[in-house]
């Protein structure tokens, strides 16, 4: 069984008060904090590859867990907001044992619903808040048969 890990972005400043084009929207401090813890926690799980969307927010989000493991994250559309939800499903199915992939509130929703129409248990009440972790449990063909949330780390 292969485990996977789909982590919501961190929190970033917001989006009515910024004024540039918002894939460049930063972390705020709160959000580093959050980084940082989701980090640690990952970090012990022996992580393979870290994706992300193109989103600075995203990217940043991972950065500290690929600090702690010399690992660059590598930008994957498929991860990216306002995207359709078939490309990430796709990606999930075939991103390797240990991937830690970094999206947004709306995808991360999407592909949940689909992989329980599937027929994938999910272990645990739903959480879409910022820097919460979807651990996935991967079939060896391809399917998700778990998915359990860990909540946002308390700061």
């Amino acid at each position: 069984m292969a485990q996977l890990y789909l982590v919501r972005h961190a929190k970033a400043g917001e989006r009515r008060l910024w004024n540039a084009d918002d894939i460049e929207r930063p972390l705020s401090k709160k959000g580093w904090k959050q980084a940082e813890l989701v980090g640690k926690r990952l970090a012990k799980h022996d992580p393979s590859v870290l994706l992300s969307s193109a989103y600075v927010r995203c990217i940043q989000t991972l950065e500290p867990l690929g600090e702690r493991l010399d690992l660059q994250v590598e930008v994957d559309e498929r991860l990216t907001e306002h995207e359709p939800v078939e490309p990430l499903l796709e990606l999930i199915r075939e991103a390797p044992k240990g991937a830690v992939m970094c999206s947004h509130g709306d995808l991360i929703p999407a592909a949940l619903q689909r992989l329980k129409k599937a027929g994938a248990k999910i272990a645990t009440q739903p959480d879409w808040r910022k820097s919460s972790v979807w651990v996935l449990q991967r079939s060896k063909h391809g399917h998700i048969v778990k998915a359990t949330a860990w909540p946002p780390p308390v700061l």
